[in-house]
């Protein structure tokens, strides 16, 4: 009778197991190797081994906590494979790099946690040194928390493994398990067995992993453990060993100590089919749940900036960092009727993104829904200086003067932008509207902010990084989405939505981005900080009440 990780290898190469191109030359790779490989051999029980210790640990989290792991078929054929090979001269483990890419909540933090506690406790290594790691200690700790919990639930691991703060270690030996991340005084002088490096996409340079690399130059089989989900950096770390390890399971390049599998739907696939999302995720149906992945394949169709995202966290396809950002069909279906005069005495908050003295200013007045059903209602107030209106309608093609005559735009006199005037419009609206708040992009309107505090109205800093940016980038798509959102067919606006590009961080955060978009977007960076505030105001229960909720 096969064992669980030969049976997945066979179905897989027979078909009955749905897997992608990589995983399918990774199995082929191993299958080769048993056929023709001098230099090292395969001990199915050094592979089962590792998988054997997993029955000593337990789930912490979720619907299993408190239950003994039970490793799926691809997790114990990737460790079979991984542990199960040694080197004929000296019986030693013949991968020293291990990479695992593959989408998100397939288990990856929580097989990175055992392995560390494997290699830790069961590998055989005198005063073993394992480490997780990362570019921020934070994220490092999420592998590290994840085996401190499987310690603390395992009466036989706590027998032997003590814990100290975020130090795991065995009493009478120098064997120990400890978070690093990127900072320059933890990364030195280290004599490591072992070290599982998280999220590798989100690393910007090598530094983290050759350093590590360059500290296992004393151990007998160190191992170098990358775990990962697609990103989009192609000068990354993370890339190079991605197409360095497709090269090799090409048999491009031959590189007998490194071993990876990765886990992804095949060029050519349909992303949209359900079908082929499990050889993105191996876990479809256990820790990754079908109708999420439902939800959001639905949202990705909708929205366009959605999709990038979805394709690299969900189904792990490396992607651009930037994209198209709205489905204009749902904009325009936003365009219901804005009555200023009917808004008179209502709450609102105010965006404010002005430019540099030569170019285009605006500020979004947000009114919340007083209703249930009503939706945002906005209000644009735009700004440009009459000589650059002349020069861009005609160099440009931009209908500047078009939109000025139309009353969309507000020219002012001369060729410098005249903020007097847009703070004599602001103080025309307070004396209309209840400005409950006013952000601000923190490097464009300090003075002119400073005047704001001084009349009265309370201004916040509004930064423009991913950390403000992306919860009501996202915010706003989802109003869009759900038509809740009112702007009146305001012709700028719309103009500035089609020119809106969203950059997308590692994380899955998202923003708006001047720098790669085409044009201007002035009056939807001013949209999004002022939605921000409205949304705040109530509190987190407003964004879950109107069915707010991003990823």
């Amino acid at each position: 009778m096969m064992n669980i990780p030969e049976q997945y290898m066979a179905d897989v190469l027979s078909g009955r197991q749905v897997a992608c191109k990589w995983v399918r030359l990774a199995i082929e790779r191993h299958r080769r190797d048993l056929a023709t490989a001098t230099e090292y051999y395969f001990d199915p029980a050094a592979g089962m081994h590792v998988i054997e210790f997993f029955a000593f640990l337990k789930h912490s989290k979720g619907e299993w906590a408190g239950q003994t792991i039970q490793l799926e078929p691809w997790q114990q054929c990737y460790l079979y494979i991984l542990f199960g090979w040694r080197r004929v001269a000296d019986d030693l483990r013949r991968f020293r790099t291990g990479y695992l890419e593959v989408a998100r909540k397939n288990g990856k933090s929580t097989l990175g946690a055992g392995i560390g506690l494997y290699l830790m406790v069961a590998d055989g290594e005198p005063g073993a040194e394992v480490y997780s790691a990362a570019t921020k200690r934070d994220q490092a700790l999420i592998v590290h928390n994840e085996a401190t919990r499987m310690v603390k639930g395992s009466p036989g691991l706590r027998k032997r493994v003590k814990v100290f703060r975020n130090n795991l270690h065995i009493e009478g030996t120098a064997s120990k398990f400890e978070p690093l991340g990127a900072d320059a005084d933890t990364l030195d002088g280290l004599n490591i067995h072992a070290a599982i490096v998280d999220e590798i996409h989100a690393h910007k340079s090598r530094d983290v992993w050759d350093r590590l690399e360059t500290a296992t130059g004393a151990r007998r089989q160190p191992l170098m453990l990358g775990i990962t989900t697609a990103g989009y950096d192609r000068e990354s770390l993370c890339w190079e060993l991605h197409e360095y390890l497709q090269k090799i399971l090409e048999q491009i390049v031959a590189d007998d100590t490194f071993f990876g599998m990765i886990f992804s739907i095949d060029e050519g696939d349909d992303w949209a089919d359900p079908d082929v999302w499990i050889k993105a995720n191996p876990n479809l149906g256990v820790s990754k749940k079908v109708d999420d992945l439902v939800r959001k394949a639905k949202r990705a169709q909708e929205i366009p900036s959605s999709l990038n995202s979805f394709l690299r966290l969900e189904l792990d396809i490396w992607t651009e960092s930037e994209s198209v950002w709205l489905s204009m069909e749902h904009w325009q279906a936003c365009g219901g009727a804005v009555d200023a005069d009917g808004l008179r005495g209502r709450t609102c908050y105010m965006g404010l993104d002005l430019s540099s003295n030569v170019d285009i200013s605006a500020y979004a007045l947000v009114f919340p829904p007083q209703q249930e059903d009503d939706p945002y209602q906005v209000l644009m107030r735009f700004f440009i200086p009459e000589e650059g209106m002349k020069n861009r309608s005609h160099n440009d093609r931009v209908p500047y003067d078009v939109w000025v005559r139309q009353g969309y735009i507000t020219a002012t006199g001369g060729n410098v932008i005249d903020y007097e005037y847009i703070l004599s419009q602001i103080d025309e609206d307070a004396q209309k509207y209840d400005i409950a708040g006013v952000a601000f992009d923190r490097w464009g309107a300090t003075q002119v902010s400073l005047r704001l505090a001084d009349a009265g109205l309370a201004v916040a800093a509004f930064g423009q990084g991913f950390a403000s940016m992306s919860a009501p980038t996202k915010a706003l798509e989802n109003l869009i989405l759900g038509h809740e959102l009112a702007h009146g067919h305001n012709p700028v606006l719309t103009w500035m939505a089609a020119n809106a590009v969203t950059e997308e961080d590692a994380a899955g955060n998202i923003k708006v981005s001047k720098r790669r978009s085409r044009e201007k977007i002035d009056g939807i960076v001013a949209l999004v900080m002022g939605l921000d505030l409205a949304l705040r105001s109530g509190g987190s229960s407003v964004y879950e009440e109107r069915g707010i909720i991003w990823i």
